[in-house]
Formats: C-alpha cells, structure tokens, sequence
C-alpha cells in the first residue's frame, strides 16, 4: 500500500529544521496547512520548475537546507534539471519525489511509463551523490533524520498514492511573486 503524500509531509514538516521548502503541485495543499509560516515558497503554475527553483535557492543559500518536494509528473517536464543540480553539486539539497505515476493535478492521467519510470536510476547516473526509493512509512521516519543531514544532491523517491487536494481544488495561496518577495524579506532579516 503506498504512503499517504500528507503523512510524509508531515514527517517532513516535523524535521525539517529551518531548511526552506520548495513544494510543487499536489504537494502545496498540504503543505500550506502543516507549514504556513515556515520559509517556504511554492511552485505551482509553472509544471517542472520545482527542482530549478530550489536548485537556486541551495545555491543562493548554502547555510540552509534546501528542500524539493517534487511530483513525479512536474519532474518528467524537465528532467535536465537532474544534470543541472548534479553539475552544481549543492550539499545541502534533498529532492524528495511523490512518485504517484499520474498528473494528479491536471485530472490523474498516466505519466509517460507509468510507474515504472525509474527516477533513482536518473538521477544516480545525472550524478546526484546518492539516490533511493522508500515505499514504507515506518522506514521513511526512521530514515528521515539521517535524510536531512546528508550531502547533497540527494534524491528520495517517496512511493505515494494521490494527495487529497490538488492546487485546482484547494483554496488559497498567494501569488508566486508575493511569495518570492516574502522570502527573500524573511532571508534578509538578521539570523533568518
């Protein structure tokens, strides 16, 4: 039976420390409710942009945790961006992949091969410093304290069933711009 995508998030919101979040499409919802005042900016609107956008935040902000919580569907959108963050090999990003084998938010349709995309495969032969796939709750918790000190670039592919919300069902948020501007105000404060 495949995680609850709340469920990880959750852990995740309970152990992420001070690291700035980048959450994308069915992971937004959730998150804005578990997370709504932490250093987060969510990328929703323009599909595959998650792991670009953290990948500059990681590079941008080198003392902090930077952490991608990608869907399967937004990353097949640009997958370059896998040798794009190996290349700039940033050591403090996680990229945490929902893998759900559908676009959830544009009406759950197939991604292209399924479940059987292999994204640890990629993103270990892109030249991430490790990748692996975690398909139990139980062993994601106990990993997760580890997940989130090791070198980075790493990617964790989270096996997980469907979000309970998606961005075209669920209310609220802010403008992208409006989140932009408001993180980079909260990273200027002194010891933000």
């Amino acid at each position: 039976m495949a995680m609850k995508p709340e469920e990880v998030l959750r852990a995740i919101a309970a152990g992420r420390g001070d690291a700035i979040c980048v959450p994308t499409m069915t992971t937004a919802p959730a998150w804005r409710t578990l997370a709504p005042d932490d250093l987060s900016i969510t990328c929703v609107g323009f599909m595959g942009g998650a792991s670009a956008l953290g990948l500059g935040l990681a590079l941008a902000r080198p003392e902090r945790r930077v952490l991608v919580l990608d869907g399967d569907g937004s990353l097949l959108m640009q997958l370059g961006s896998l040798a794009t963050i190996a290349g700039a090999r940033p050591r403090n990003l996680v990229h945490f992949l929902f893998k759900n084998g559908v676009y959830h938010t544009s009406g759950a349709q197939e991604i292209p091969g399924g479940f059987d995309v292999d994204f640890v495969m990629m993103a270990k032969g892109a030249g991430y410093r490790a990748a692996y796939t975690i398909g139990d709750l139980g062993e994601f918790r106990r990993r997760l304290p580890k997940i989130l000190t090791e070198e980075g670039p790493l990617l964790v592919e989270l096996v997980t069933g469907l979000a309970a919300e998606t961005p075209m069902t669920a209310r609220g948020g802010k403008p992208f711009h409006q989140q932009a501007e408001e993180l980079r105000q909260r990273l200027l404060r002194v010891g933000a």
